[in-house]
């Protein structure tokens, strides 16, 4: 970046050149003249093959960027190339019918003798010491910019309010891991609840930020992607992207109120940020499709296969307990009590979503519709790294370990290399916190 801002005194240059006598300018369509609002930037039209790469999503670059242009005098009838600082995009850039008026790249010479030609070389000498003394401050703002972000991270404190068996929390947890986001877990104790009484949103997960001011995030895919966008997006406020997100209060078709974020799949980036995250368009949209499907099927099979028979929701209330902030009076009615409430429930949602008659055959079916979707010459949805998607699916699946359920797909099923797969991807970069 300090060697971009050094080309800065091309810029100088040129606008001292303008004010000499014999210097003269033309019209080329290809920049536009500086706005009022960014006065050392132009606009450049991006189009064709021979367009800059790289430009930023408001087409605006600063004039160190332009001064890789090739420019030239004309001295008689001969084009000498004037030394330009940093590597040579091209020979030239063609923008046709761009249709706007600007500077042309050259400028006529008006020999005036001794004076003039001093005057010249007091115009270089200007202006490369207004380009080095540029270089060194934008250098200096930049370093400090970075110490600020990285200050600011240093200070941002999170807690996740969980349910260890919840596969919503799970979700979340796989998110932070993987990206090793240092974060507190608090256990909540599913009856009472006492660890989150502070807020009016009843439900786990729950991520509190705290750094200037303290944020509170709910909602599993919300959390994520928020967090995502402010992991790519470091020149954003975390404040700036949860506010992207905002709840809107529904009623549905029960007549019951809900909270709905029509958006919280989506990453809030900017153009060059999206090309660094997603490499086509349509794997973005892979994405989306599959982390809403975790959401709205995949999580639906838990309970029904989980609690299938008394015998399963016995196990699997023993593991809730086992896993969970429970009291001993609670732990024991809840391994009874809830069991048998669970395998009745889990009757219930089988008939709600749908599901055959041996739900096993639902789970079989999306285990094997996953790894489809992920297909043979990938390692994960994401490629050679994990996606949101993959990480929503596994955490999804996770709280089943060691269950009945989990075993019997792991055997019927070709999820087991791709979960294999994810454990180690997650293991590997998971840091201790």
């Amino acid at each position: 970046m300090a060697a971009s801002r050094a080309q800065g005194m091309g810029a100088v240059t040129w606008r001292l050149l303008h004010q000499l006598p014999g210097a003269r300018g033309g019209t080329s369509g290809l920049l536009l003249p500086r706005s009022k609002s960014c006065l050392p930037s132009f606009r450049v039209v991006p189009t064709g093959a021979d367009s800059l790469p790289g430009l930023g999503l408001r087409g605006y670059t600063s004039l160190s960027t332009i001064s890789h242009l090739p420019v030239n005098k004309v001295v008689g009838r001969t084009n000498l190339p004037l030394a330009t600082t940093g590597p040579q995009i091209g020979t030239h850039l063609a923008i046709p019918n761009a249709g706007w008026r600007g500077y042309r790249t050259g400028w006529g010479w008006q020999a005036s003798g001794s004076r003039s030609r001093k005057a010249w070389g007091l115009v270089f000498v200007l202006g490369g010491t207004l380009g080095a003394y540029q270089t060194l401050k934008y250098s200096l703002e930049e370093q400090r910019a970075e110490e600020e972000l990285e200050a600011s991270e240093g200070t941002l404190r999170l807690t996740l309010y969980q349910y260890k068996t919840c596969p919503f929390c799970s979700k979340v947890r796989a998110f932070l891991d993987y990206y090793q986001v240092p974060h507190d877990i608090v256990e909540v104790n599913p009856v009472l609840r006492r660890e989150i009484k502070f807020s009016s949103y009843r439900k786990v997960p729950i991520l509190l930020a705290n750094a200037d001011s303290t944020l509170q995030l709910n909602d599993s895919s919300v959390i994520i992607s928020v967090m995502k966008t402010f992991l790519v997006s470091k020149r954003k406020s975390l404040e700036e992207v949860v506010s992207y997100y905002p709840s809107m209060k529904s009623v549905n078709e029960k007549g019951k109120e809900v909270i709905e974020y029509n958006n919280k799949y989506w990453l809030m980036l900017d153009e060059r940020e999206t090309e660094q995250v997603y490499p086509t368009k349509e794997s973005r949209v892979e994405e989306m499709k599959w982390r809403r499907w975790a959401d709205d099927w995949l999580v639906h099979l838990i309970s029904p296969n989980v609690y299938r028979t008394p015998r399963e929701a016995l196990a699997s209330f023993d593991y809730i307990v086992r896993e969970g902030n429970f009291g001993t009076v609670e732990g024991v009615f809840a391994k009874y009590f809830g069991a048998a409430a669970m395998f009745v429930i889990g009757k219930r949602l089988k008939s709600r979503h749908n599901l055959e008659d041996d739900v096993r055959r639902d789970l079989y079916k999306a285990a094997n519709d996953w790894v489809a979707a992920v297909g043979k010459n990938r390692s994960f949805m994401g490629g050679s790294q994990p996606n949101l998607a993959d990480l929503a699916v596994y955490g999804v699946l996770k709280v089943m370990e060691g269950l009945e359920s989990f075993e019997d797909m792991m055997s019927n099923t070709n999820i087991k290399p791709w979960y294999e797969r994810m454990t180690a991807a997650i293991k590997h970069h998971t840091a201790p916190h």
